[in-house]
This record gives structure tokens, C-alpha cells and sequence, in this order.
């Protein structure tokens, strides 16, 4: 084969990515028709997030490959011509392209009515195929702040600061942020030092520092600070509301600096000083830390899932298109057993984190919505924190499987945009709390709140749900991740230990339940088959099962040549 037709092999390859990647997506599809929404909402949403799809593709994914490159990344700016004082973020032009895209969709506006919890989850997964795209961190935290002031504020914060985080166009709609940590504890929020001090007419006055503070150029920030004369630790946090300006001047804050980071670049990340910034309290004061974590952290741990998730879609597509065009060696290399067994790891990681996040945003709608029972109240509170671990902990691992399968190419910036969800995986890993921390909150919520037993019903209702053979599988492994779990909690030395590995096989179980609970004949039982033999039986071997390359190939049906 000669340049010229690899060159046309590669065109091919980029020019068959799908103009309306909603439609190709077939599982999620599948999941949208046996969601419990009704039938005039579903067709209004296929309608809706074929249009937004659409403009990923065409508008969104071009501009990004702009502003997220090296020479194109947002520069601060402390002082105007005139030597006052602005605080301001310039962006590439593109960049303010994007954001009207995303926030027309209405992403960010649903917050305003609850129990939109399936559109707003969708939305963000699409606009994940281009990673995080400067967007996603804004649109999360924005929704996570109109949440808070739409349940929790009292009627005359959330009138004054709610409606214009609601509008849909850009720029004009106002932006939220949250700024939690501070340098001398990270995670560790109850060490926070930012001191509220109060006014007398409702307000307060905000003093202290804040060490990580992403779209530092949003328009209102929601902040935790320690009320004057309050207890230490997390019970005597209060949770605030800044706007960025008071009567157009900045309200008393500067950015130290942007922080230059390893992924989400085209996102303005920084280290901000509040120096009396004027606050309002968002529901009363000593609930400060319970809406921080209960709404805010929350909210972007469920979309941050989600976000991780719409990359390794990203990256399947890119790497299974790509096996059906490049060839080396005689033949498409979609044919070689070792890719297929690499695009069957990534599309169970997929498929295992699609169905998770929808088993999520199931229980955030009905929460939303007010229509939650208590158990799906407590079921959430497990699966929120487990769903955010599991889906960044696979992501990363998924991006970088694509970046092997193009080789050399797969690590050029201007070849695929895998380089860049590279970056971005990595960072969500981190993003609202590390591994450790999360699986720690895990165990700790499971012992405070006895609520192993509610986990457990919801994974055998799953596993009852799957008539494949496989399932017996499924459930032998949660009975034993069970056993573990109650461990965990009785014996601390043991649970601080050895919790993290449980709980990715109670995790793993979850995901083939569901995949499995999807119907006979359908791409998600066979790759919940193959989750539940290779991750979850300790007596399977691939190799002494002939059968095992025919189960890849009913896993990859319809996306690499057979």
C-alpha cells in the first residue's frame, strides 16, 4: 500500500465519525425507551439531543480544538488601560462560540425545573465527546449553584441570584463557580480557615483565601467560610453566595493566579483572595457543609461521572473507526485478536459506565423531582460517590487503550482528540474528590447509615432482571462483595484496607447486572457476559475457552470487520 492510500484510508476513517452521535448510540437509546419518563417526554428529548449532538459535532468540537491548544488558553487580566482594577479572564473567540452552543441547549437552564435530571445528564455526556471542552466544569458547577439556591436559599437570595444563571444565552446568562478547597487541607475541608464575618443586614463579609477555584471568571461563586464564633471542623461552616461584582465594581476578591494544569486547559482555574467580599448565605448557616457536599459536591460528582463516561464513547468511536481503515501487516488491523480483545476492555468500560450513570441520574430525577422514596434517597447517597470513583477510575484507562490502538498517531495533538481526553481523564480523577477519598466516604455513609442492605436489594433486583445463564455469576459476586462490605464496617483496620477492592467488584457487579439485565441478543449482554467472566469469575480462563473469541465478536458486532 502506498502514502497516497493511507492517506485516504485516514480520511475515510475520520470522515465516517457521526454527524448526530445521539442517534448512533444505540444502547443509550435503548436505555431513553425503558426509562421511566413518559411518552411525549422521551420524544421531545430524542429530538432535543439530536439537535445538540449535532451542533458538537459541527460547532463545538471545531472551536475547542482552537481554544484548548497550547498558543489559544485563557490569560488573566488584573488591570484595564486605565489602571483599575478588573479581575477579568480573556478567552479565544471561539471559546465564547462553544459556550453559546452548550448553554442555548438549555443544559444549565433546566435547573430552574425539577426533575429534568435525564435531559441535563444527556446533554453533558454529549458535550463529553469532546472531553471537557472548557464547558463542562462551568455548566456543572453553574447547575450545581442554581440547585442549591433553588431548594435551600431563602426567597429573596434565590430571586436576586437564581434567574439570570438561567438564561440561555451567552454571554448574558451569568455563570456559576465553587470554591471549597484551600491550600492547607484539600479534601480535607473541615481545616478551611476563610472567615464570614457578619454585617447586620443579612450579609456577611468573606475573608481568607481559596487554593483551587475553576471558572474563576464565572459571575457568582459559591463559598464555604467559617462563621465567625461557629465550632471547628465542618459544623461550623457556612455556605455563601459572592457575587463577582457589587454596583459594577469587583467585590472584593483578586486572582493570585491561573493555574496552569495538566488537563481541562481551556478552563480558567485559579487561586483566588477575598478581602470583605460581600456574601449572602445560601439556607441557614449552620447547614452550610450538609449543602455544600448534600447538593453542590453532589451534583458535580454525578456529572462528573457522566462526563467520564461520554469520553470513553469518545474514544471507542475513535478507536473502532479506526480499525475498520488503518492496515498494517496484510490486513485491517480490526482483524488481529489482541485489538479486538483491547476494543472489547474499551467498549465494556463504556457500556458498563453508561448504564451506571443512568442508573444514577434514575435516582437524581426522582430526587429532583420530588418524587424519591427514602430508599432511593439512600441508594443515591451510595451510588453518587461509587458511580464518580468507578466511571473516572476506567476512563483514563479506556482514553489510553485508544491512544495504543492509533500508535504513534494517537499522540498527536491535531490527529484525534485523544491526546486531549487524555489530559482531561486524568484531572476528572481527581476532580471533587480523589479515589481514597471517595471509597472512604463510601464505607463511612454505609456504616452511619446501615444501608448495605438497601445496596444489596438493588443489585439482586438487577441480577433477577437477566436471563442469561452469566447472571448466576453476577449474583454469587454480590453475595460475597455483601459479606465484604459488612467486614469493612465491623472491622475498621480491615475496611481501610481492603474496602477499595470490594468495592470495585461490587461496582463491576453492578455494571454487568445492568448489562445483562438488558435483554438476550442485545451488544449489552454480551459485553455484561464478558465483565462478569473475566472480572468477576475466579475460574474462568480466556484461553481454555474456545469460545472466547466468538464472545468479542458478538461484543464488537457492527463496529470492526469480522
Amino acid at each position: 500500500m502506498d502514502a497516497t492510500s493511507a492517506r485516504r484510508d485516514l480520511e475515510s476513517w475520520r470522515a465516517e465519525f457521526p454527524p448526530d452521535p445521539f442517534a448512533a448510540d444505540a444502547p443509550l437509546r435503548r436505555l431513553v425507551e425503558r426509562s421511566d419518563m413518559d411518552e411525549e417526554r422521551r420524544r421531545a428529548f430524542a429530538t432535543r439531543m439530536s439537535a445538540f449532538a449535532r451542533r458538537v459535532v459541527s460547532e463545538i468540537g471545531p472551536a475547542a480544538a482552537r481554544y484548548e491548544h497550547r498558543d489559544h488558553l485563557p490569560e488573566l487580566v488584573r488591570y484595564d488601560a486605565f489602571g483599575t482594577r478588573v479581575e477579568r479572564v480573556e478567552f479565544d473567540p471561539a471559546y465564547r462560540e462553544a459556550g453559546a452552543a452548550v448553554w442555548d441547549s438549555g443544559l444549565i437552564a433546566d435547573s430552574g425545573t425539577p426533575g429534568r435530571a435525564y435531559e441535563q445528564a444527556t446533554l453533558l455526556y454529549l458535550l463529553s465527546l469532546e472531553g471537557e471542552a472548557g464547558h463542562a466544569c462551568p455548566a456543572t458547577c453553574t447547575i450545581g449553584l442554581a440547585r442549591a439556591l433553588r431548594r435551600r436559599a431563602i426567597p429573596a437570595v434565590r430571586d436576586r441570584f437564581l434567574p439570570p444563571l438561567l438564561e440561555r444565552e451567552y454571554p448574558g446568562a451569568e455563570r456559576g463557580s465553587q470554591f471549597l478547597t484551600e491550600v492547607q487541607g484539600g479534601s480535607d475541608v473541615g481545616t478551611n480557615a476563610c472567615e464570614a464575618v457578619a454585617v447586620g443586614d443579612g450579609t456577611w463579609r468573606l475573608t481568607g483565601e481559596k487554593w483551587f477555584c475553576s471558572v474563576a471568571d464565572a459571575d457568582q461563586f459559591l463559598v464555604t467560610a467559617r462563621v465567625a464564633g461557629a465550632p471547628d471542623g465542618t459544623a461550623g461552616l457556612g455556605c455563601f453566595v459572592v457575587p463577582r461584582h457589587v454596583e459594577g465594581d469587583v467585590n472584593g476578591f483578586s486572582i493570585r493566579r491561573l493555574k496552569e494544569k495538566f488537563g481541562t486547559r481551556g478552563l480558567a482555574s485559579g487561586e483566588i483572595d477575598f478581602d470583605g467580599a460581600l456574601a449572602w448565605p445560601i439556607g441557614p448557616l449552620e447547614e452550610g457543609f450538609r449543602t455544600a457536599v448534600g447538593i453542590v459536591l453532589n451534583t458535580s460528582r454525578w456529572l462528573t461521572a457522566v462526563g467520564t463516561v461520554g469520553m470513553m464513547r469518545r474514544a471507542y468511536l475513535e478507536a473502532a473507526g479506526y480499525t475498520r481503515h488503518r492496515r498494517a501487516f496484510g490486513s485491517h488491523i480490526g482483524m488481529y485478536p489482541a485489538v479486538r480483545a483491547t476494543l472489547v476492555s474499551m467498549k465494556a468500560g463504556w457500556l458498563g459506565g453508561l448504564h451506571l450513570w443512568w442508573l444514577l441520574t434514575s435516582l437524581e430525577d426522582r430526587i429532583d423531582g420530588a418524587r424519591a422514596t427514602d430508599e432511593d434517597v439512600t441508594f443515591h447517597r451510595f451510588l453518587v460517590n461509587a458511580a464518580k470513583y468507578a466511571t473516572s477510575v476506567r476512563a483514563t484507562q479506556v482514553v489510553r487503550d485508544g491512544i495504543e490502538i492509533l500508535g504513534g498517531n494517537g499522540t498527536i495533538e491535531d490527529f484525534s482528540v485523544l491526546p486531549r481526553l487524555y489530559r482531561d481523564s486524568i484531572v476528572y480523577e481527581s476532580w471533587e474528590g480523589t479515589h481514597n477519598v471517595l471509597v472512604a466516604q463510601v464505607l463511612r455513609d454505609l456504616g452511619r447509615l446501615g444501608s448495605v442492605g438497601v445496596v444489596a436489594d438493588r443489585l439482586d433486583a438487577l441480577v433477577a432482571r437477566a436471563t442469561s445463564p452469566t447472571a448466576l455469576i453476577v449474583q454469587l459476586a454480590a453475595k460475597e462483595a455483601r459479606v465484604h462490605a459488612e467486614r469493612s464496617i465491623d472491622d475498621p483496620p480491615f475496611g481501610a484496607l481492603h474496602f477499595r477492592g470490594v468495592l470495585d467488584r461490587w461496582l463491576l457487579a453492578f455494571q454487568a447486572a445492568s448489562l445483562l439485565a438488558a435483554g438476550p441478543g442485545t451488544e449489552e449482554e454480551a459485553t455484561g457476559e464478558l465483565l462478569a467472566l473475566e472480572g468477576l469469575d475466579p475460574e474462568y480462563r480466556p484461553a481454555a475457552d474456545p469460545r472466547y473469541l466468538a464472545r468479542i465478536d458478538a461484543t464488537l458486532a457492527g463496529d470492526v470487520d469480522t
